[in-house]
């Protein structure tokens, strides 16, 4: 796999990390796509501008995006029913972006500006509360979807480092755990 060529790949993504392309997020639909093994109308957020954009990078013909993966459409963002909403956080580790806010047993909320509409949150909420509006008529110009990337990047980042650190500790809590018990 080219390095470079996979980071210049990364870096024309949207970062809304929705996997809808078939991997768990944008880097590894980059590498794979550096790799020869996936093509390059895998984005649904992205739509046609970055499906077009990919395939120059790759050196291909462009081509709309794949169906199979989905259809290219107007932003959303998610929407909690505070009514209906009961406050048990699952949607917050599903939001590769976080922008759910909460705590348990209490409302949870969305940070509109910071939403990547991804749908991730949709398929853990128990009680269906959670719901995605369209923020615009059309899909973003490739212009806009640049612009919101490098944001969805750096939060994404920070999401991956705390779940990381929170599986480390968790970890280590076991392995404490199971070393001090006697032996058997």
């Amino acid at each position: 796999m080219d390095g470079a060529l996979a980071d210049r790949l990364d870096a024309a993504l949207p970062q809304t990390q929705c996997t809808r392309c078939g991997y768990p997020a944008c880097r590894p639909y980059a590498e794979a796509m550096a790799a020869g093994a996936a093509g390059a109308d895998q984005c649904p957020p992205g739509g046609a501008a970055t499906a077009a954009v990919l395939a120059s990078l790759l050196g291909r013909e462009p081509r709309p995006v794949n169906p199979a993966f989905g259809v290219e459409g107007p932003a959303r963002v998610a929407v909690i029913d505070e009514a209906i909403c009961i406050g048990c956080a699952k949607c917050l580790p599903a939001c590769p972006v976080d922008a759910i806010v909460g705590a348990r047993k209490h409302l949870h909320t969305v940070i509109a500006a910071e939403c990547s509409g991804c749908d991730l949150c949709l398929p853990p909420c128990p009680v269906d509360c959670i719901t995605l509006i369209e923020v615009t008529q059309a899909p973003l110009p490739l212009a806009a979807i640049e612009a919101r990337a490098a944001g969805y990047r750096a939060r994404y980042g920070a999401h991956r480092g705390r779940a990381l650190a929170r599986e480390a500790a968790r970890n280590a809590r076991l392995a404490a755990r199971s070393s001090a018990r006697p032996p058997a």
